[in-house]
């Protein structure tokens, strides 16, 4: 069958079924649901910024808000049903949204813009989903492969100093590393 070029903007999100189902078989039969829900949304949202950060060097602030209001209504039930379990989720959710986006903010402002508003805004975002315990380890993660990546690159004449590379696609990398470790 012959792939038509409607079809050709889906195909690089084939990959999520498969991590979502490796995500299910990990966490089989030891989370709650809530935790998982919040996992395979945190997936899907983080493949569709890489994929989008890689074709067009942007995220789109439509797919953050999205990102947000996913995480709000998956936590707005849990708030009916266990209100010091969600208590506890918000709180840990609220201070992952602030690591990752005063860090990133923070590094925006510093290099004058060398990092993009949109990857503070997404790493803002996913910072709700990982928490404070899971946004570290995602931005240590995904900075360091975003470096070596970098000096790669440079040390093969692929691009130069001043060059930039779209930061999603490591961040997504580095956010998978934490989910499953």
């Amino acid at each position: 069958m012959e792939i038509t070029k409607r079809a050709l903007p889906f195909l690089p999100y084939a990959g999520v079924p498969v991590i979502c189902a490796a995500l299910l078989i990990r966490m089989a039969g030891n989370a709650d649901a809530f935790l998982l829900l919040n996992f395979e949304l945190l997936i899907m949202f983080g493949y569709a910024a890489a994929a989008h950060d890689l074709k067009a060097k942007r995220i789109p602030n439509g797919l953050v808000l999205a990102m947000v209001a996913a995480w709000i209504a998956i936590v707005t039930p849990k708030l009916f049903l266990d209100i010091g379990a969600a208590v506890g989720a918000i709180a840990g959710s609220a201070l992952g949204f602030a690591t990752g986006g005063g860090l990133f903010l923070l590094v925006y402002m510093i290099s004058r813009k060398g990092l993009g508003g949109g990857d503070v805004k997404f790493m803002a975002a996913s910072g709700l989903y990982l928490g404070f315990a899971g946004a570290i380890p995602a931005i240590l993660y995904g900075s360091v492969l975003a470096a070596l990546t970098g000096m790669a690159l440079m040390l093969c004449k692929k691009i130069g100093r001043k060059d930039k590379i779209p930061l999603a696609p490591f961040l997504y990398i580095g956010m998978l590393i934490t989910i499953f470790s």
